[in-house]
């Protein structure tokens, strides 16, 4: 079977359902799905042991901040590759600011262990089952996730600037 966009989203749709997958497009030829925190580990383990698919590589995983999506604020993508095949598939779980939790990966991915660490340092979410889920890159004493949108990127108190030279 060729791996394409559409016969990978057939596949995943079959044992899955449509229940479960949803938001299926392709912005840059990379097959985008979004499902939730109770099937991600089931998919991305389907992916991985399917013999047709042949999914095995964990590109990426990282977390993503949108702040004016009430009750998705936060969002973990994770990005996979068939060596075999070339072909890269994105899925995304998002999830409320409040309840910022995701299963871990760790168990079928020794990368994702700094990928997750990463992720709770910057964003706050907390991978259940990690066997050392600490900061990575910033200090332990550190009370907020930097990458957080919850501060204005200027000084709003500033009067020596004119906006036009600043595009706005």
């Amino acid at each position: 079977m060729e791996l394409t966009n559409e016969n990978v989203l057939g596949k995943i749709i079959s044992k899955f359902g449509e229940e479960n997958i949803w938001d299926a497009f392709s912005p840059d030829g990379i097959m985008t799905i979004t499902t939730n925190r109770a099937s991600i580990i089931d998919l991305i383990q389907y992916l991985y042991d399917d013999e047709e698919l042949q999914i095995r590589f964990l590109t990426t995983m990282c977390g993503i901040h949108y702040p004016d999506h009430k009750g998705k604020e936060l969002c973990v993508m994770y990005q996979l590759h068939s060596l075999r095949h070339n072909y890269r598939i994105r899925i995304k779980v998002f999830m409320p600011a409040d309840d910022a939790v995701m299963p871990t990966l760790t168990n079928l991915y020794a990368t994702s262990n700094w990928m997750e660490r990463e992720t709770f340092d910057f964003y706050g979410v907390k991978f259940v089952g990690h066997p050392n889920l600490t900061r990575i890159l910033n200090i332990e004493e550190m009370e907020y996730h930097p990458m957080l949108k919850q501060y204005p990127l200027e000084d709003q108190t500033r009067e020596d600037k004119i906006d036009t030279y600043f595009g706005r």
